[in-house]
């Protein structure tokens, strides 16, 4: 509480938000500068510890490149025979003072092992066996230079390294070795190595790559394996090189450097731990936060002070606020000071002369508002938050038959009709608690017993955003037009019973297509059963007549018309043949509507398409009759000469047919007739075009058949005609035919020039003895 009463005042708060911000800035800045001071250390200390890795390395380098280089100009420089290198071993190894500053101790070993002579002598290793050690057994396989693996030498066990050189006789064969001893953890050029550091703690460690310790400045060990083998050893021992971040074996993050020997398969390992490279950053953060503390104890107090001064017009303003709002100060206030709170002064005088506007307006709003209603033609009532009338307008006493003084103070409820009441006071109540206008239409207890009013009424609370101040009711009385109502219902229904029977489909649908209207024998034309009210006509059919399919543009757009044929596809795949009329209704105007008669049309269809069938086919054969035959010849001549095989005209003649008809009688005639079409169409294609054009006589068109193939299909034809044979009465019937081809030329002057040439080919078959094919060439032109 003390705390939230301490920043109730305007003045602390804007101290609190300065104190803030500082601390803000101050930590922005603090943890930027760390980010960025640590970056830039970050990469200067990577770069010493690399740096310092590298010297060392090169350093051993050298220095180990020198001492086998000295040593194989020595080993060189003693080329003789092997026994006098045996007597004067000790007087060579006297000689060679220069590598008493290079090596702890160095030895001269004959060819089997054993040590002939060595310096210092204090050591005596003279007359020890060395054939057994690793550096004797590469030396003399390898016969070259090398530096040795690390060892445990035979004076006091004490770690060494030996670098060799071998020594030849004048003939080139081995006759022993020299050999210089570093003695690791002495003071000498590995020693050195112990001694260095990278800061107050940082060291350096020398390693093989099998993982023996030849110095650590961290802890002395030499001649051990890697206690710790993290990441930066394990990949340094796999030949890497780089500077890595990792963690040493207290679990403390440092930054490692490594780097290769050339010389031997050693590498050096710088380690310096993060936290001391980074100690600048900490001591920057230190500064900082006292910068910080110095400047929030100058800064708090004077913002307290600059504060207070500027909030003191702020006070004298709510003093005179105060006094205005309880009606002591009638003059506007008035106060000096910032330009913020002159504002305030100003919007509050703004505001309070607002206020005395709008009460003078309320006032005029109520003189208004009784005047209107009192002239309404509609019934108006006023209630309180309990539903009680206060107010009725003229209107609603007629409506009521009721005068004023009788409705005053009394429950609008009471009014309804008793039956209602239960629903009509739960609907009421929801909408008011929902803060929506309560529509309804319901009953109200007339002027005499048992008479009922029938009214529409809206009901919408009066309410300010505090409270609720009762209710507004509109009232209208319907009773009449629920009669007319009525009335048009039963004359709807009379007319859908009557367009119910219809069997002509009869529906009305909007702009949209949406069916407002529909008889049952429309919605069987849709496709929907009995019910196809509020479905889309125009997506649930397609309408097509010669020429296109309609749109709905057609529709809207076009004129009204009587008995359009056309065709209705419906969702279904219904397709209707039908006799269609529109009918516009309110056109381009609002709730335009269009009335659909739909007739099906498909029984006259039928006879119209039988009728025609009729005029161009024979009724025996089933097959073309002469005219349409001669409108299909007319048809291919037009096309010849084009690009393709040759169009043929056939002619078939039948031979001895009349006996047959005189003998078997005209039912076996016809009987040969409808068996001979069978066997012509079966003969040709689909596209070829077979007609009876009279009697006995038979004609064939083969669009684009060539007279080649064509003089095939006639003998084909020919043979097929000889072989058919029909049994009747005991006796065999049969005829043969005289067949006319002649290809259709361009150069016909029409059908009859190409039915001539065939035809004569028909009778040159007949002159030719009956049951043959000929074929009559085009003239030359």
């Amino acid at each position: 509480m003390l705390i939230k009463r301490w920043f109730g005042s305007l003045v602390n708060r804007a101290v609190a938000f300065i104190v803030l911000a500082v601390v803000l800035s101050a930590v922005v800045v603090t943890v930027a500068g760390t980010l960025m001071s640590r970056g830039e250390l970050q990469s200067q200390a990577e770069a010493e510890v690399a740096n310092i890795a590298r010297l060392v390395a090169e350093d051993l380098d050298e220095k180990l490149a020198q001492r086998l280089e000295i040593l194989s100009h020595i080993a060189s420089g003693m080329t003789m025979s092997g026994d006098v290198f045996n007597v004067r071993a000790k007087t060579l190894i006297r000689r060679e003072v220069a590598l008493r500053h290079l090596f702890n101790a160095f030895y001269l070993i004959d060819a089997e092992g054993e040590v002939l002579a060595e310096y210092p002598e204090a050591y005596a290793q003279t007359g020890a066996d060395a054939s057994q050690r690793q550096y004797f057994r590469e030396t003399t396989r390898q016969l070259t230079p090398l530096i040795s693996q690390p060892f445990h030498s035979f004076h006091q066990g004490q770690p060494a390294i030996m670098i060799t050189a071998p020594i030849f006789d004048h003939r080139g064969r081995l006759i022993g070795m020299i050999g210089g001893a570093t003695l690791l953890g002495e003071n000498n050029f590995m020693g050195e190595v112990n001694s260095l550091r990278i800061g107050r703690s940082g060291y350096l460690s020398v390693v093989t790559r099998e993982g023996t310790t030849l110095a650590h400045g961290g802890g002395g060990q030499v001649m051990e394996p890697v206690l710790h083998q993290g990441v930066p050893m394990q990949k340094a021992m796999v030949g890497f090189e780089g500077v890595l971040h990792a963690r040493n074996a207290d679990d403390k993050p440092t930054i490692n450097a490594v780097r290769q020997l050339t010389q031997v398969p050693w590498f050096v390992v710088a380690v310096w731990p993060s936290k001391e490279a980074f100690a600048p950053v900490g001591r920057l953060v230190d500064s900082l936060l006292w910068v910080l503390l110095a400047v929030l104890a100058v800064l708090v107090p004077l913002a307290y002070f600059v504060f207070q001064r500027l909030m003191a017009p702020m006070r004298s303003l709510g003093r005179q606020i105060t006094e205005r709002h309880l009606g002591v100060r009638t003059e506007p206030v008035n106060v000096s000071g910032v330009h913020e709170i002159l504002q305030v002064a100003e919007t509050f005088n703004t505001v309070m002369d607002e206020r005395d506007e709008v009460l003078a307006s309320m006032v005029e709003r109520e003189a208004f508002f009784r005047s209107l209603t009192q002239s309404a033609p509609i019934g108006i009532v006023q209630t309180d938050v309990l539903g009680r009338i206060e107010f009725v307008n003229p209107a609603f006493e007629v409506i009521s038959g009721r005068d004023a003084s009788s409705l005053l103070h009394h429950y609008l409820i009471a009014g309804v009709y008793e039956e209602d009441r239960p629903g009509i006071i739960e609907q009421w109540y929801a909408a008011i608690k929902a803060h929506r206008v309560f529509r309804g239409q319901l009953r109200l207890q007339g002027r005499g017993a048992g008479e009922v009013i029938w009214a529409d009424v809206m009901t919408s609370a009066i309410e300010t955003p505090e409270k609720s101040l009762g209710t507004i009711t509109v009232v209208r009385d319907i009773t009449h037009e629920l009669k007319v109502e009525e009335a048009l219902r039963e004359e709807q229904q009379r007319a859908d019973s009557i367009l119910g029977v219809l069997q002509d489909g009869v529906l009305m649908v909007d702009v949209s297509g949406t069916i407002r209207y529909a008889n049952r024998a429309a919605c069987a034309f849709i496709g929907r059963g009995e019910n196809c009210e509020d479905y889309n006509f125009f997506d649930r059919v397609t309408i097509e007549d010669e020429t296109r399919q309609w749109g709905t543009e057609d529709f809207l757009a076009g004129e009204d018309f009587d008995n359009r044929y056309v065709t209705l596809r419906n969702s279904r795949g219904q397709l209707f043949d039908i006799d269609f009329t529109i009918l516009h209704l309110r056109k381009g105007r609002e709730n335009e509507r269009l009335v659909f008669v739909l007739r099906d049309d498909s029984e006259r269809r039928r006879q119209e398409e039988r009728l025609s069938w009729e005029a161009t086919h024979d009724s025996l054969t089933q097959l073309m009759n002469r005219r349409a035959f001669n409108a299909a010849l007319v048809k291919t001549l037009s096309q010849a000469g084009m690009p393709g095989a040759e169009s043929v005209l056939v002619l078939i003649d039948l031979d001895y047919f009349k006996p047959v008809n005189d003998k078997g009688g005209h039912l076996l005639g016809d009987d040969m007739l409808r068996r001979l079409a069978d066997l012509f169409k079966d003969s040709v294609r689909q596209s070829d075009t077979v007609a009876r054009l009279g009697g006995d006589e038979f004609g064939i068109i083969l669009p684009a058949c060539g007279l080649e193939r064509a003089e095939v299909l006639a003998e084909t034809i020919r043979s097929s005609v000889q072989n058919l044979r029909i049994e009747h009465n005991g006796k065999s019937y049969g005829v043969t035919t005289s067949i006319g081809l002649t290809v259709l030329s361009a150069g016909d002057s029409g059908p009859r020039a190409a039915m001539a040439r065939a035809d004569e080919g028909c009778y040159s078959a007949k002159d030719q003895g009956r049951n043959k094919v000929v074929v009559v060439p085009v003239p030359a032109a």
